[in-house]
């Protein structure tokens, strides 16, 4: 039995051993070698259970077994794992032993009229992934890597008319490799608050109560709720459906202007102005930080 098995098996047999190899240290006067922090490690994690402001527009409840950053923080942290932060952060939970994590942003564009909430295409949104997918799929091919394949709807969109929550996830394929980008959109009076969760495909499903029983937990602060609208609030230019597709890039689509909606970051992927999208084992191993070839953290 190797060390590392008998480490695994036995955590208190493992520490016995730490400890005599302190006190054999003392006695000869050696000082024992200090791990070092990973560069993830020093950010200001906020350890739960506790209350966190989301940039002060709304509270979310950080439940035990979770850490939370601000938004600061989190843009080092997209930074970190190869995303590139959109400025809108106002947070990032993450499971501290399974390594799932959340990203929060607000998009301060007016009020989103829900009057579209019966009337989502799910084909037709699909379609135009599809479409932008294809158009990518061929500056990729010249770059030499893999062409997008958009699986269909993991979660077709829905909306939920009591919490005011949009939701829905794409399933693509590349090289062999299933992605999910699971999104939820809560309304808020003066704009949308943007909710991805990042998790292998293998594992979204069994993450997706606890992750739902979170959100349900957020609350908008007094005068920026949906139900405060007050006449003569800025109304936002598109609705629901092309918050589906992507905020702004999609309201072009009504004129013929769509073009491609999905930009690459190696093998993480994300929808442009839709936020971080679901990532494969690539990233959580950054998160982690494991690699195959070095073996520790290692920095994009």
């Amino acid at each position: 039995m190797t060390l590392r098995s008998l480490t695994l098996l036995s955590p208190l047999w493992f520490a016995l051993c730490m400890l005599c190899l302190s006190a054999s240290a003392q006695e000869k006067g050696e000082k024992l070698p200090v791990a070092k922090a990973s560069p993830m490690d020093r950010l200001a994690w906020i350890q739960g259970p506790t209350q966190v402001a989301l940039a002060d527009r709304a509270d979310l409840q950080i439940p035990k077994g979770f850490r939370f950053l601000e938004a600061k923080a989190a843009q080092e942290f997209l930074k970190m794992t190869g995303n590139r932060p959109s400025g809108e952060e106002t947070g990032l939970l993450m499971h501290s032993e399974d390594k799932w994590w959340v990203i929060l942003e607000f998009e301060e564009i007016g009020y989103v009229k829900d009057d579209e909430k019966k009337d989502l295409d799910g084909d037709k949104l699909l379609e135009s992934y599809r479409r932008g997918t294809e158009a990518m799929n061929e500056s990729r091919g010249d770059r030499g890597s893999p062409p997008i394949r958009i699986v269909g709807w993991h979660v077709a969109p829905n909306f939920n008319d009591v919490t005011k929550n949009l939701e829905w996830s794409v399933e693509a394929e590349s090289g062999g490799e299933k992605f999910v980008n699971y999104n939820v959109r809560l309304l808020g009076r003066k704009g949308v608050t943007k909710v991805t969760l990042i998790e292998d495909r293998s594992h979204v499903d069994s993450t997706l109560p606890q992750f739902r029983e979170i959100l349900r937990s957020h609350k908008y602060k007094s005068g920026e709720s949906y139900a405060e609208y007050r006449q003569g609030d800025r109304i936002a230019q598109y609705g629901l459906g092309a918050l589906v597709l992507g905020g702004a890039a999609a309201a072009a689509a009504k004129f013929g202007l769509f073009g491609p909606l999905i930009l690459f970051f190696k093998k993480a992927w994300k929808l442009v102005v839709a936020g971080v999208v679901g990532a494969a084992m690539w990233v959580k191993n950054l998160v982690t930080g494991r690699n195959k070839n070095e073996g520790g953290w290692r920095r994009s």
